[in-house]
C-alpha cells in the first residue's frame, strides 16, 4: 500500500513526520535508488527500496486485529470466482489489507477476526493451541440426550473423530432446538456435519466467541478494533 514517503521514514523511527521532511528536502532520502526531494512523494515500502543516507530502513506494517459480525450471504475469502460478495467489502474506513482468521461458511453468520499479523493467526488457527469456538446452532426437531452425548464424546465425520464438543441446549421451540456448542477444531463445515451425523439439520448457524472473546452486541454486518486486553482474551 502507497503512503507518503514522511510518514514511512516516522514510522521506521528516523524522524518525525515534520522532521522527515526537512531530511527529504535535503536529499537524504532515496527511493529506488534515486534521490527524492518532493514532498508527499508516494512509496510502497513493501514493494520498494527505500534508503536514508545510503542505508535501507525497514518499515514494520502496523498490526491490526478486528472483529466483524459477519452476515449470511458473504464469503471469508479475498476473492470469489462466482462473484459473491467478499467479507472485506463490509471493511469500510480500512485502507491496510487485511485477511480472515479461518473461515465461515456461506450460510454462516458472526464472529469473525480479520488481521495482517500472520503469527497471531497462525496461533488461533492451529490445533495445539486449542482455541474454543462457540456457536449457536439451531437444528431441526429435538436430539435426545443420547444423541447429544455422541457429539460430547466425539463422532466421526467424513472418516475422522471429531475432538469431544462442549453442548448445552439453550432453547426448544416446537420444531427446533437451540445449542449452544463449542469445539477447537476448525474443520471445514464441522458443526454442520456434527449435528447432520446425528440426524438433525441446522437451519441457523452463528459463531458467539473466539476463547472467552465474545460476540456481544455487535451489529450484523460492522466491525470493530479489538483491544490488547480482548486479544489476550481468545488465548
Amino acid at each position: 500500500m502507497e503512503e507518503r514517503l514522511q510518514k514511512i521514514l516516522a514510522k521506521a523511527g528516523i524522524a518525525s513526520r515534520r522532521n522527515a521532511e526537512e531530511l527529504i528536502r535535503q536529499g537524504k532520502v532515496a527511493v529506488d535508488g534515486k534521490v527524492v526531494t518532493e514532498m508527499g512523494f508516494r512509496v510502497d515500502p513493501t514493494r520498494q527500496k527505500i534508503t536514508f543516507d545510503g542505508k535501507p530502513i525497514s518499515v514494520e506494517e502496523e498490526k491490526i486485529y478486528l472483529l466483524l459480525n459477519k452476515p449470511k450471504g458473504y464469503v471469508t475469502t479475498l476473492s470469489d470466482p462466482q462473484g459473491r460478495p467478499i467479507i472485506t467489502a463490509l471493511l469500510k474506513g480500512i485502507k491496510a489489507r487485511v485477511f480472515p482468521v479461518g473461515r465461515l461458511d456461506f450460510d454462516t453468520e458472526g464472529a469473525l477476526i480479520l488481521t495482517n499479523d500472520g503469527d497471531f493467526a497462525q496461533r488461533i488457527l492451529h490445533p495445539s493451541f486449542e482455541i474454543k469456538r462457540t456457536y449457536l446452532a439451531t437444528v431441526a426437531g429435538h436430539p435426545s440426550e443420547e444423541k447429544l452425548h455422541l457429539l460430547e464424546k466425539g463422532i466421526e465425520i467424513e472418516g475422522k473423530k471429531t475432538w469431544p464438543a462442549k453442548i448445552r441446549i439453550v432453547e426448544k421451540n416446537h420444531k427446533s432446538t437451540t445449542i449452544e456448542t463449542t469445539i477447537h477444531e476448525g474443520r471445514k463445515r464441522q458443526v454442520r456435519l456434527m449435528f447432520q451425523a446425528i440426524g438433525h439439520r441446522v437451519l441457523h448457524l452463528k459463531r458467539i466467541a473466539y476463547g472467552n472473546l465474545k460476540l456481544g452486541s455487535l451489529p450484523t454486518g460492522e466491525y470493530r478494533y479489538l483491544t490488547p486486553v480482548e486479544i489476550n482474551r481468545i488465548f
